[in-house]
C-alpha cells in the first residue's frame, strides 16, 4: 500500500536502526553513501535533520560476547549499547562532515542554540534511553508531528514475519493496538519495530511515526518531496 503525502520541508528527526549502518556482515559503506547523497540534496530544499542512530550488529556482539565470559546487569548491556550508537554516530558525522554540526548530540535534553549547519547527528544518551526515545525526545522538543524510523523491514507486521508465513502487514496502526504489540519495558538490544518507551511518549505527544525500509532510498526520496510512499504509519 502506498501512502498519500503531504510533508514540506521542514525540521525532521530520523531515527536510522543500527542494524542498517552495521548489518551483521558489517559496515554498509553504501547505504551510507546513498542516505548522504539524498540528505545532502534534500538540505538544498531547506531540510534540516536530525539523524539518531542506534548500535545494530556492533552492540549486539559486544553484548554477547561480554554474556559469554561473565554476568551483567542491566546498566552494563545498556552501556555497551550505548557506546556502540556513539560509535556509529561518530562514523555518520565523519560522513556528514560538509553538512553536519561538527560535535555529535549525546544529551538531548541540552539547548541547541548552537546547531547551524543542516545535519545533526545524535545518539544514545544513557541507560533506560533507546535510540528511539532519544529520537522522540526531540521531535518532542522540535514540535514535529512526524518522526521517521528507518529500520530493515518494509512494514511493521502483526508477528514475526522470520517465524511465521502467515504474518500479515500492517499499513496502518493506532498507538494504543501498537503497545499492545510491543509492551511497556525496554530492554537493551530488544528487537521490535519501535520501542515501547519512546511509543508510549509518542502516543502522549501525539507524534505519529512512519516505518520505511532504510535500504529503499527511494522511497524515503518520496516522502520528502511530498510524494505517496511504501510503510506503516504508526499513531493514526
Amino acid at each position: 500500500m502506498t501512502h498519500s503525502n503531504s510533508l514540506e520541508p521542514s525540521t525532521l528527526v530520523i531515527s536510522v536502526g543500527g542494524s542498517l549502518v552495521v548489518p551483521n556482515g558489517g559496515i554498509d559503506h553504501k547505504f551510507l553513501k546513498d542516505l548522504h547523497v539524498l540528505i545532502s540534496e534534500h538540505t538544498k530544499r531547506d531540510w534540516r535533520f536530525v539523524i539518531v542512530v542506534g548500535g545494530g550488529g556492533t552492540a549486539r556482539h559486544y553484548q554477547e560476547s561480554a554474556r559469554k565470559v561473565g554476568k551483567l546487569t542491566r546498566d552494563d548491556l545498556d552501556w555497551l549499547g550505548i557506546h556502540s550508537t556513539r560509535l556509529n554516530g561518530h562514523l555518520l558525522r565523519t560522513v556528514f562532515r560538509d553538512i553536519a554540526h561538527p560535535v555529535m548530540l549525546k544529551d538531548p535534553t541540552r539547548p541547541l542554540t548552537k546547531w547551524k549547519k543542516p545535519v545533526l547527528i545524535a545518539a544514545g544518551w544513557k541507560p533506560g534511553w533507546s535510540t528511539d526515545y532519544v529520537a522522540t525526545r526531540l521531535a518532542k522538543r522540535l514540535k514535529a508531528e512526524v518522526l521517521v524510523n528507518l529500520s530493515n523491514i518494509d512494514y511493521v507486521y502483526d508477528k514475526d514475519p522470520n517465524k511465521h508465513k502467515d504474518a500479515k502487514i500492517i499499513c496502518d496502526i493506532s498507538w494504543k493496538d501498537f503497545r499492545k504489540m510491543v509492551g511497556n519495558k525496554w530492554d537493551p538490544g530488544m528487537n521490535v519495530p519501535f520501542d515501547p518507551v519512546a511509543s508510549r511518549l509518542a502516543s502522549t505527544s501525539k507524534i505519529k511515526v512512519a516505518l520505511l525500509n532504510g535500504k529503499n532510498i527511494e522511497n524515503l526520496d518520496n516522502l520528502l518531496r511530498g510524494k505517496g510512499f511504501i510503510g506503516t504509519i504508526i499513531g493514526v
